[in-house]
């Protein structure tokens, strides 16, 4: 227990720093739930908890319905999800997730990224094995929640770890088991503040500042390119929890 929980943190306070960045990111993925599931949130799931997230981000109204407005847009060129996944600088696995509207280009740019800092593009599906792909789910507190009941009544939905961070609780469960997860608990009148989709490494690398240094530098080179979404790595956290 509280694996994915500091491997989240970390995660949080280095990838969540840039509020531009984070808006585009989920701008992108409002108008891909809106292409495919509708335009209303009552209908449409993913889109409901994802209006959730940009809310507790804090991202305008207004962007919000933009990215739901492009979506049926007539100049709108379809986002396809694409992952890529390499070998960072001292053997740090890398893997990437992007949104894109032209592959050729974006295939292009990660892998001279990965050229000019000392690390190689793989193939896909070859480090997919050393991530283990998690959904999670933060939820508002309430003054009658045992964890342990929580817990107790989760464990059969597919959710196998909670931790309590602040004012709210964030549940981890199988990727698989994220819309099972989600309709229980909207059904059970939990508040879902926002959720999220994690690749947690099953084990991490430790590396020497100086190794740090170079790995951070691909890391911050690719996560900077317009069409990726989110970027994992095994490359073990620091002590002060940011990587």
């Amino acid at each position: 227990m509280g694996r994915a929980f500091e491997y989240r943190k970390a995660r949080k306070l280095k990838r969540w720093g840039n509020m531009s960045r984070v808006f585009t990111k989920i701008g992108k993925e409002i108008t891909m739930a809106t292409k495919a599931g509708g335009p209303d949130p009552e209908t449409n799931p993913r889109l409901r908890i994802l209006m959730q997230t940009a809310k507790k981000e804090n991202m305008p109204k207004d962007n919000v319905e933009r990215a739901i407005k492009k979506a049926t847009s007539k100049d709108y060129a379809d986002y396809r999800e694409v992952n890529y996944e390499g070998y960072g600088p001292y053997g740090i696995a890398v893997f990437v997730e992007t949104a894109t509207d032209n592959t050729t280009r974006t295939v292009a740019n990660i892998r001279s990224y990965f050229n000019k800092h000392g690390g190689s593009l793989g193939t896909s599906g070859s480090l997919e094995f050393l991530f283990e792909h998690r959904c999670v789910f933060h939820i508002a507190r309430r003054d009658d929640l045992s964890m342990d009941e929580l817990e107790l009544e989760l464990i059969d939905f597919g959710v196998d770890e909670l931790e309590e961070d602040e004012n709210e609780i964030i549940l981890y469960g199988e990727f698989s088991q994220n819309a099972v997860i989600q309709k229980y608990l909207e059904d059970s009148g939990y508040e879902i503040t926002s959720s999220e989709f994690v690749r947690i490494p099953g084990d991490q690398k430790d590396v020497t500042p100086e190794q740090r240094e170079a790995i951070e530098k691909l890391l911050e080179k690719i996560e900077e390119d317009e069409d990726v979404q989110n970027v994992f790595h095994n490359m073990k956290e620091e002590e002060d929890g940011v990587s």
